[in-house]
């Protein structure tokens, strides 16, 4: 359970269940708590009291709950149980008697039933913000009626909700949110209103968790991971650096992070997701995505409209294009299936405009019906040597100039909206989709799972902890076993169109057993020529170096490196204990001294 601290420190304690006989304004007298300290250490003495009480109210009303310390537990009645608000609040003090007496004597509470429904607000007593050293614990259970709406803010505090039948507003300062399902009595996840908001939730650093949601959904958390199940209306998720995850977005869906990975299981909408740095998996969307992340891969198994999909660095995998796609990365490979919906009288299929795939020094490996009608239009701008490779059955006219510009065109099926290819030191393949079914239906049914499990296997721990022991919940293990499944999903792909997988430069240079510099090449020292030379290199599974594309450098230069590496030998790499070949790049500064 998240600690958190104010100027005295206060914490948050465990406390009795509900009882069904309480009676408005009952009042426990002092009573030693019970340790909240770790075997060993010295047991400072401790009071407590606990506050009681019951409301009658009416069904379909709102509680409305403020606390300057305090977690917050609310749980609904049960099913056919008189519409009343029963509430029981335990504070606790490790303060030395007879100042522990008088702080919890004034701990002020104070609960009201209105025309609106019912108002609960609890206040440390002003005196303890001037002690130092005293430490105060503060907790709430409520039982509401079901169909009741609650606001809750507390400035230290976890909450935790059980089904909500109205609308949800949880706010905390700085613990973790855990809610059950909200608006349960406002319609079902089928006929709900896309505009109508159900849940705001909103901690400035905990993690958030909810279940289906009947409506529109807005979350924001400053640093803490945002797990939603189904979300009939609209989403809008935004995090400072952790996870975002969601099932079902029936509306419009605006997902940000700073640094975390986001997974979509399925949309019916417009889809805007961005992340500084992580991972974005897409399950099926049936309407338009953006997505941009700084620096990790996007998966998307598929999407009807048109598709937008921008790394800075990493792999673009798209299971399944219909609609026109525009993907882009700096560095890393793009696969796509592109498979347009078939007309209902059969013949051609078209994508419907202009699409694009675009790779800094990755390569694009496309897919294509062979009823397929485009204009193809494929360019490698540092060629040579095969750099675009396709299906003859594709008849495409590539025009390979040595070391320029490798150009492909051709019209297929009598020609249609343009399919163009771009990569600047990177392969180009095309091929049909009937060549490679087995990986494909691989990989759809490795995501489905994924997502499936991610879904329902992260549970952001939220309660009240009676240990004293001042812990950080645990974080879900999720993001690293998604990452090795990505991994997975990358090394299989890389292995098939690329031969081995990509490694780091810097993992590379761990496995080496020996590496002789190059010479300087004496026709280059006499002209002066200096600089650095990038090769793409292969390490085997035998451990030897082959080289498979100079990058940049001078031609007299790059030589000397080629010779060099030649001559290197590493420690083999494996993948799912298979020996693999690795895909590098290795790095030399000629200079003149």
């Amino acid at each position: 359970m998240k600690r958190t601290a104010i100027h005295f420190a206060p914490l948050l304690c465990a406390a009795a269940l509900l009882a069904p006989s309480m009676t408005s304004g009952t009042r426990e007298p002092a009573t030693p708590a019970p340790e909240l300290t770790k075997p060993g250490d010295p047991t400072p003495a401790r009071f407590s009291a606990n506050r009681t009480g019951s409301l009658q109210t009416s069904d379909g009303l709102t509680l409305r709950l403020a606390a300057d310390l305090g977690s917050v537990k609310i749980v609904p009645l049960e099913s056919g149980s008189a519409p009343v608000v029963r509430y029981a609040v335990h504070i606790e003090t490790d303060a030395q008697a007879p100042l522990a007496q008088h702080l919890l004597d004034h701990y002020l509470l104070n609960a009201k039933a209105t025309p609106a429904g019912v108002e609960i607000t609890g206040k440390l007593p002003p005196q303890s913000a001037h002690l130092s050293g005293t430490q105060m614990w503060v907790q709430f259970e409520i039982a509401v009626p079901r169909n009741y709406s609650v606001e809750v803010k507390t400035e230290a505090g976890d909450i935790e909700t059980g089904d909500i039948g109205g609308i949800a507003t949880l706010t905390t300062q700085g613990g973790n949110i855990h809610a059950g399902r909200i608006g349960i009595s406002l319609g079902n996840m089928r006929n709900a209103v896309s505009d109508h908001l159900v849940a705001r939730l909103e901690t400035e650093g905990g993690h958030i968790q909810v279940q289906d949601v009947s409506g529109d959904l807005r979350a924001f958390t400053a640093g803490g991971h945002i797990n939603a199940g189904n979300i009939a209306g609209d989403a809008s998720l935004r995090s400072g650096g952790g996870h975002i995850r969601a099932g079902q977005i029936g509306g419009r869906a605006d997902l940000q992070t700073d640094g975390g990975n986001i997974t979509v299981v399925q949309a019916g909408n417009l889809v805007s997701v961005r992340t500084g740095g992580g991972q974005i998996d897409f399950g099926e969307v049936r309407g338009s995505v953006r997505a941009q992340t700084g620096g990790g891969g996007i998966r998307i198994m598929y999407v009807t409209g048109p598709m937008e999909v921008e790394s800075s660095a990493g792999s673009i995998c798209l299971t399944r294009v219909a609609g026109t796609v525009r993907a882009a990365t700096a560095g890393g490979t793009i696969t796509a299936w592109i498979n347009p919906d078939a007309p209902s009288s059969g013949g051609t299929v078209h994508l419907p405009g202009l699409s694009q795939l675009t790779s800094g020094n990755g390569d694009i490996v496309v897919f294509l019906p062979r009823n397929l009608a485009a204009d193809i239009d494929a360019e490698v701008e540092s060629g040579g040597g095969r750099r675009i490779e396709a299906d003859p059955a594709l008849a495409l006219q590539i025009q390979d100039r040595g070391n320029g510009p490798v150009h492909a065109m051709g019209a297929l099926n009598g020609g249609g909206p343009p399919l163009k290819l771009r990569t600047t030191a990177g392969k180009i393949r095309l091929q049909f989709l009937d060549s490679e079914i087995a990986l494909r239906q691989s990989l759809i049914r490795e995501q489905r799972e994924r997502l499936s499990d991610g879904l329902n296997g992260v549970q952001i721990p939220v309660g009240f902890d009676n240990s004293g022991a001042s812990r950080m919940p645990e974080l879900p293990a999720a993001p690293d076993d998604h990452l090795d499944w990505i991994d997975r999903w990358l090394n299989t792909l890389e292995t098939t169109f690329l031969g081995g997988i990509r490694e780091d430069p810097d993992e590379l240079q761990k496995h080496l057993v020996s590496a002789p510099p190059p010479g300087y090449p004496e026709i280059a020292r006499r002209a002066g020529v200096q600089g650095i030379v990038r090769l793409q290199v292969r390490a085997t599974k035998d451990g030897r170096i082959e080289v498979d594309k100079i990058l940049s450098g001078s031609p007299t230069l790059a030589d000397a490196a080629i010779a060099a590496v030649k001559q290197w030998r590493v420690r083999p790499f494996s993948a799912s204990g298979r020996p693999v070949d690795v895909i590098s790049t290795v790095t030399f500064n000629f200079q003149l001294h």
